[in-house]
């Protein structure tokens, strides 16, 4: 695309800026409104500048995104009210051989939970849990967090329901779900092991020992006291890390109440059989969602008929579930999405990957290697869900000159790096933030996870897990 008047790039670069700025610092001194706020004002400056129409404004919106997005808020929460999480927790606690094993588990376990429940719900619900084990071991929470952090952000790039921006990669690139597993998933085993081996070298003596104590049963309890304690996980997490707990109290999985002659056939038990029936029902529905991705239905469909079966087989007032869907979170991803419309109309995107094009071509490890740090930069300047916007549909132009297979690959490189990115730094993905104010306010051993104590193993871990990883994308062809 030609670059626009001088006027609309000006323009259309100060309305990105102050995306830009909200997004990574949402609480700056001169406008502390937030990330969902600072979107909606760029994306009002961007037709206010008449940078683009407001019927493109409109059409710029990715509702089946946003559905997607939604559905998988309610299906999360439901999941996590019959005990799924709680599962998670008792697997990482049993039979523990002590600290290093102890990190093995929560690097696995981790890494696979946040493919199909997203990296920031699982970071939600597992911090304090991890916290608690930690210190029922007396071992230190540093290496604890560390990897709760980077394997959630590792694990979740390997299918489209994993982050934010693999959905925006998925429906963008139109890849299946099955392809899109099967591209990623060498390199995220590869990437999770080699994260793995990085943190028990940097941390084996302070993993010595840390044999539990307690019986095993207190880690079930320990579970139910974080989850009590704690606002519904979900993705809007990414915007709400700093809310108030939701009003609604648990879902309505996990509610008692008289059953009475009203109910249908299924709820004239116990209470107990009734919530045996609802949790397996959640199970067995979620299980036939990702079936259904597999064999290529509508995802966005797929998941909001799923968390629709879910509203009407519970059989009672939807409204304490979906109180904890982040609305904010969709209202980031709408006006985000206006914002980087904009942008890109103003022709200064296309010019710059013009100029970078001729090095990032992914037919040679050179271009592959430029390719990836340019993504890897961006990811942490502008954050990953943006420059996935920005780039995506540039880097799939160029390689559709080499052949389909390129294109198929350069969406899949995109997902790789970019969610890898995050793990550079704190700043760099919702997870790690999430990780970080969770063990912060934790209300039993609290932990302040710093910007440099992150860096220290960001750094090298982000770089060689990256560099693992390019040459297994795309490896496994359906």
């Amino acid at each position: 695309m030609a670059l626009a008047s001088l006027s609309k790039v000006v323009l259309g670069s100060i309305a990105f800026a102050v995306f830009w700025v909200l997004a990574v610092f949402p609480s700056v001194p001169f406008m502390p409104i937030g990330r969902t706020a600072g979107a909606l004002l760029s994306a009002v400056l961007m037709i206010i500048f008449h940078v683009i129409s407001p019927d493109d404004a409109y059409a710029s919106v990715d509702l089946p995104i946003l559905g997607l997005l939604f559905a998988t808020m309610v299906v999360g929460t439901y999941l996590k009210n019959a005990g799924m999480f709680k599962h998670l927790g008792t697997l990482l606690a049993w039979k523990s051989q002590g600290g290093r094993d102890l990190l093995c588990r929560v690097c696995i376990v981790t890494a696979l939970a946040s493919a199909l429940f997203t990296n920031d719900t699982c970071c939600v619900v597992l911090t304090e849990f991890v916290l608690e084990l930690a210190a029922e071991r007396n071992l230190p929470a540093k290496p604890f967090l560390l990897a709760l952090a980077s394997s959630a952000n590792i694990g979740s790039s390997a299918t489209p329901i994993g982050n934010p921006q693999n959905l925006v990669i998925a429906f963008n690139s139109k890849i299946p779900f099955p392809k899109f597993l099967l591209g990623i998933l060498p390199a995220m085993l590869a990437g999770m092991a080699v994260n793995m081996v990085m943190l028990l070298c940097m941390y084996w003596k302070d993993l010595a020992g840390g044999t539990s104590s307690g019986p095993g049963d207190d880690n079930n309890k320990q579970m139910e006291a974080v989850e009590e304690g704690m606002a519904a996980a979900s993705p809007g997490q990414l915007q709400l890390i700093k809310s108030p707990k939701l009003r609604g109290g648990y879902c309505s999985p996990l509610m008692t109440e008289d059953i009475s002659t009203k109910h249908p056939w299924f709820m004239q038990c116990t209470e107990e059989r009734r919530k045996l029936f609802l949790k397996s029902f959640a199970y067995i529905v979620t299980v036939g969602m990702v079936i259904a991705y597999m064999v290529g239905l509508n995802m966005s469909w797929t998941a909001i008929t799923t968390a629709i079966a879910l509203v009407v087989v519970d059989f009672r007032d939807a409204e304490p579930c979906l109180d904890k869907v982040s609305y904010s979170l969709l209202v980031f991803f709408s006006g985000m999405f206006i914002t980087v419309s904009g942008f890109n109309k103003t022709g200064l995107p296309g010019a710059i990957w013009n100029f970078m094009a001729p090095y990032s071509k992914v037919n040679s490890v050179g271009g592959i290697s430029v390719l990836s740090v340019i993504i890897l930069l961006l990811s942490n300047l502008a954050s990953n869900v943006p420059t996935v916007l920005l780039m995506g549909g540039e880097v799939a132009s160029a390689a559709a000159l080499i052949s389909p297979a390129a294109v198929t690959r350069s969406w899949l490189l995109l997902a790789w790096v970019s969610t890898v990115a995050g793990n550079l730094s704190l700043l760099g993905s919702a997870a790690n933030l999430i990780v970080c104010e969770q063990a912060r306010r934790a209300p039993r051993n609290a932990y302040d996870l710093t910007f440099w104590n992150h860096i220290v193993f960001g750094v090298p871990s982000t770089l060689i897990v990256t560099a693992i990883g390019i040459p297994l994308i795309g490896k496994i062809n359906v």
